[in-house]
Order: structure tokens, then C-alpha cells, then sequence
């Protein structure tokens, strides 16, 4: 990441007037973002979402929501054909899936037999007879390639970086788990033995329990981690840098048996470790990755985040009210990514809000201002770390409350829905980010 550099987390169902406008808006967002100074923009997963609208739940791994460019476009003739070349390999998989969803109405475990263990037979007949809604699928990921591919030009005209974001786990309602059953544990009918989730934490006091089917990396290593590097490459196709969430989880991860009310029980099983990112790093020439180092993070996980190189993350509502936390601000490094919040936090101005008198007392002494702009204060004391990147939420820019908040760990409804308004990204907001962004050294 570059040095002295200041990002906007922002996703782009957060824009005005909803996905559908993200052609529209993008533009506009990017000006904004280069007027305030702002160099890296943070997106979420871009896959199409799962159940309550998570991105972390996508349906795919490898493609684009659809949502986001619904309308025709030819676009580049050459850029299409290449799209339809590079990408066969998953787009075929992705268009049967999304088609045989569409049309049986039930998960994939539920499907006939053949269909459920891909049956050459019965993927050729199912193609046959769902050929036009297939078509309508491809077309779809084209529309939506070409479209993020603009964006992404744009950006990089501005001289603005994509960071983007990998869900260590795809959802068991994937194309990604139905046709790759083999590299994941589940049992004889596609059903998952044991589920990924993460121990009682900050968020949850009985623990995460995430649902995902965990991987069988002894498969995953057999064959040279070769879907992991054909993901990460795909990724990099769309971004210029990946955030690598649940990072602890390559070193070592949370199992819990299938069924279990809560994730209390599970156990930690060892991940693939550096043999995953050598053999990524030997196949795509670098390792261009944030590791999201969050949570029960054990001497095994520094050291491989270390012995990598890789960026780490801290985040300031972790660490304003323990100064011996990682995440105290005089505890940053510069080879971290600093945050007021991320999209599992509560907004600055909800988390300060929730404090008792004594928790707003000391987040006051160390960041300055007053009750009313504490958001643009903490924002300010990340601007100013020794952190290389400093990233902060859109609603945080904004001074947004509780409401605002994107997502709460844990909770199944009732997340992803925060939008702006439009005329929120006004030019005195990007003029005023501007000011810190520049005072801190870290202007574009």
C-alpha cells in the first residue's frame, strides 16, 4: 500500500438511489473522493448477495452482482470476448447454477442426485433445457464486467486504488460449494459435517456461529491450491489490492460440528498456513493483500502475517478506551491499515453514544473536540497515526449515528441496508475532509 496514503469505505449498495445506479453515481463518487484527497476506496465483497442481502453470503465468489448494471450495454468487443475466454472456467458453473436456482426454488442439497453430484449426464441435459435462462445469466456477468471495468478505469485515472475484499468462506448456497464438493467437508449428500464460526468474542458472547461449510485443505493442497489461486487472480482482475478477511483463519480456524446451537463448542483445527500463499505468491507473482487480523489472534497468526509481509488492520474503537491495546493509537505501526470502524462496527458516533460517562471521558482526552463531532475527532487521530493507510467509514465522514450502522455480527436480518441520500457527498464535506487529509500528509 502506499505510504502516507488516507481511503473511503464505502460499498457500493451505500450509494444514492440504490445499486441499479452505480454507473451513474460511481463518477460521481470518484470526483468526490479525489476532491477530498483520498487515494484507496474500500469496497465489500462484489458478489451477488445471499440471504438478508450479505455480501459475505454471496451466491458466487467469482461473480459480479448484476444488480449493479442492469442496463445493455455492447461495451468493447474485444473486452467481451476476452471476459468470455478468461472466465469460462467459472461463468459456465455460475450461469447452470443460477439458472437451476431460478427454476427449482430449493437449495442446492435438495436437488435430484444427479444434479446434486453433478452427474456429467444430467449437467448436459439441465444445460439443453435451460439454455436461454443461461444465456440471460452470461449476458448479465458481461453487462456487469464491462461496467465494473469502466469504474475501475476511472478510478485509476484519478489516481484512485480499489481495495476490495475476500470472504475466506463461500456459503454453502454457492456455485462455488455445489461444484467444488470435493474441497469442502460435507457429507454424502452435500450437507456440511462441520461449520466455520469464530469463539465468544466482542461481538457475540457465545461466538459467531457463520454456518459455512470449512475446507478440506488437505484436497485444497493436493492439487497445488489451484482454485484458491484461480479465485485470487479473478479478484485481481477487479481490484488492485485484496483485504483478506478472517485471516486468522489460515493459520487456524474455528470448527464447530454441524447442528450446534452456538459456536461455544467448536474447536480450532490448523489452517494451510504459508504453503497457501507461496504457492499463490509463485503463481500470480506477489502477494498485493490486507491481512484482516481481527479477533483471537495467536502468535501462529503474527507470524504469519510477518513472515508475509503483509499489511495488518487496527481499528480505534478497539483500542481508544485500553491503552495497552494493539490498537491504541500510540500503539499503531506503520505497517498496519487504521480504522475508525469497519463495516461490523457500529458507526463512531453509535459506538460513542452506547459508552458509559466514564468511556466518553477518556475517548475525549485522547482525540479532542466534544460530544458533538466525536467522529470527525477520531477520524482525525487516525489521519494523523503513523499507520501507512488510514481508511474511514462514509458514515463516520458523515457524523452518522447508530442508525447508520451497516452490519451487526451475529444478527441474520436487519443488516446492509444503509444508504446515502443523495446530495450527501456535498462539496464542502469533501473540502472540509480535505483539510485533515492534507494536514496529516496524506493528501493524493
Amino acid at each position: 500500500m502506499a505510504t502516507r496514503a488516507a481511503g473511503l469505505l464505502l460499498h457500493p449498495t451505500s450509494l444514492p438511489d440504490g445499486p441499479g445506479a452505480l454507473a451513474a453515481r460511481a463518477g460521481e463518487l470518484l470526483t468526490w473522493m479525489s476532491d477530498a484527497g483520498l487515494s484507496v476506496w474500500q469496497v465489500l465483497p462484489l458478489g451477488p448477495a445471499g440471504p438478508g442481502g450479505s455480501p459475505y453470503s454471496a451466491t458466487s465468489l467469482f461473480a459480479i452482482a448484476p444488480s449493479w448494471f442492469p442496463e445493455d450495454g455492447a461495451g468493447d468487443p474485444h473486452e467481451r470476448e476476452r471476459f468470455l475466454d478468461e472466465n469460462r472456467d467459472w461463468l459456465d458453473d455460475w450461469c447452470l447454477f443460477a439458472a437451476l436456482s431460478t427454476a427449482r426454488r430449493t437449495p442446492w442439497t435438495s436437488w435430484d442426485p444427479p444434479l446434486r453430484s453433478r452427474d456429467a449426464g444430467a449437467l448436459r441435459a439441465a444445460g439443453r433445457d435451460l439454455s436461454e435462462e443461461m444465456s440471460r445469466h452470461r449476458e448479465a456477468q458481461v453487462r456487469a464486467h464491462l461496467g465494473w471495468r469502466s469504474v475501475r478505469t476511472e478510478a485509476g485515472r484519478r489516481g484512485i486504488r480499489i481495495l476490495g475484499d475476500l470472504p475466506i468462506y463461500p456459503a454453502l448456497e454457492s456455485v462455488d460449494v455445489w461444484a467444488r464438493q470435493d474441497l469442502f467437508d460435507l457429507d454424502a449428500d452435500g450437507r456440511p459435517r462441520k461449520v466455520a464460526g469464530v469463539p465468544p468474542d466482542y461481538f457475540s458472547a457465545t461466538g459467531q456461529l457463520w454456518g459455512n461449510p470449512v475446507y478440506r485443505w488437505d484436497r485444497a493442497a493436493d492439487e497445488g491450491f489451484a482454485w484458491w489461486v484461480r479465485r485470487l487472480r479473478r479478484q485481481l482482475d477487479l481490484h488492485d489490492t485484496i483485504r483478506l478477511d478472517h485471516f486468522r483463519g489460515f493459520a487456524g480456524y474455528w470448527a464447530v460440528d454441524a447442528g450446534a446451537p452456538t459456536a461455544e463448542s467448536g474447536a480450532w483445527e490448523p489452517g494451510p498456513g504459508r504453503a497457501l500463499f507461496e504457492a499463490v505468491r509463485a503463481a500470480l507473482g506477489g502477494l498485493p493483500f490486507v491481512a484482516e487480523d481481527l479477533g483471537v489472534i495467536t502468535e501462529d497468526v503474527v507470524e504469519l502475517r510477518h513472515g508475509l509481509g503483509l499489511p495488518g488492520m487496527r481499528v480505534l474503537q478497539f483500542g481508544l478506551l485500553d491503552p495497552g491495546s494493539d490498537h491504541a493509537p500510540h500503539r499503531l505501526t506503520r505497517d498496519v491499515v487504521v480504522y475508525t470502524g469497519t463495516h461490523d462496527n457500529d458507526t463512531t458516533r453509535g459506538w460513542f453514544e452506547a459508552l458509559d460517562e466514564a468511556g466518553r471521558k477518556r475517548v475525549l482526552a485522547i482525540a479532542g473536540g466534544s460530544a458533538v463531532d466525536v467522529a470527525r475527532s477520531v477520524l482525525r487521530v487516525a489521519m494523523g497515526s503513523v499507520a501507512d493507510l488510514a481508511i474511514v467509514p462514509m458514515q463516520d465522514v458523515l457524523g452518522k449515528d447508530g442508525r447508520a450502522r451497516m452490519n451487526v455480527p451475529g444478527r441474520a436480518a436487519g443488516n446492509w441496508g444503509w444508504a446515502m441520500a443523495p446530495g450527501e457527498m456535498g462539496p464542502e464535506v469533501a473540502e472540509s475532509l480535505r483539510e485533515i487529509v492534507e494536514a496529516t500528509g496524506r493528501a493524493r
